[in-house]
């Protein structure tokens, strides 16, 4: 399998896979809670190796994921759905290392200034040569973000085009069970993809406890490589078809 990673490749092979698919791929996400079962980091893990997929299957590149940046005082497990202090004690952080204001600024300002990096990011890339960019966005809060930079820039930067997606929404009419956070979905794709960030024996063994910070069908009874395998697969060639089709229009 070719390398797709832009990062590890050398100048004349960029030059040939953007004359062969001006497409690129961009991962976003964050570090978040995704139960007890998962590495934290799956939002950005997973957009990343569906992007790497992607540029295999239909050309182009994948650029180096974005972990950073994101709104840390909204949108988030951590900050927003843990009224008891559960995650923060798994953590075993204080309270007030989450308490509205941390980050010193407001959300606004949080959510503006990841909008700015976007643009910025975005401008890097056409610069590059790259005639579409594709943002898979891992945190699902993420694409509204990318999709608004996605408009101010293809407003201001063409001809190139660039566009915004979590995958799953793209798929919900093969796959209705589509989209969750950290329960059999997103733990599936975990399993398809990275096996290795994926502990189901973590969580508890008595299906009445309750599951931290897990939204979705439970993982420990509908999670599997299969489920996975499924679902990477359709989001994959939904991705790459959507890019493909942007390219067309814009090429006439």
């Amino acid at each position: 399998m070719r390398n797709v990673r832009y990062e590890e490749l050398l100048p004349h092979q960029i030059v040939a896979a953007r004359e062969e698919c001006p497409i690129a791929y961009l991962a976003i996400g964050g570090v978040e809670w995704h139960g007890e079962h998962n590495c934290v980091g799956l939002d950005t893990v997973k957009a990343n190796e569906i992007a790497i997929r992607c540029a295999e299957a239909g050309g182009g590149l994948r650029f180096p994921p974005l972990f950073y940046g994101e709104n840390r005082e909204a949108y988030l497990m951590e900050t927003n759905h843990d009224p008891e202090g559960l995650i923060k004690q798994k953590y075993a952080l204080p309270a007030e290392n989450f308490a509205p204001g941390y980050m010193g600024r407001s959300v606004q300002e949080q959510d503006r200034a990841y909008i700015e990096l976007l643009i910025h990011i975005l401008r890097e890339i056409k610069s590059l040569g790259f005639e579409v960019i594709t943002l898979i966005a891992g945190h699902y809060p993420l694409r509204q973000h990318a999709s608004a930079a996605a408009e101010w820039f293809n407003v201001m930067c063409r001809p190139t085009r660039a566009w915004a997606t979590s995958g799953y929404e793209l798929v919900r009419d093969i796959i209705p069970t589509a989209g969750d956070h950290a329960g059999a979905w997103e733990t599936s794709l975990m399993m398809a993809l990275r096996p290795e960030l994926v502990d189901l024996s973590r969580l508890p063994e008595d299906p009445e406890e309750r599951l931290i910070g897990i939204g979705g069908r439970d993982p420990r009874e509908h999670a599997s490589h299969e489920y996975g395998q499924e679902g990477v697969a359709a989001v994959v060639e939904a991705i790459t078809g959507r890019a493909h089709e942007i390219l067309g229009e814009m090429r006439g």
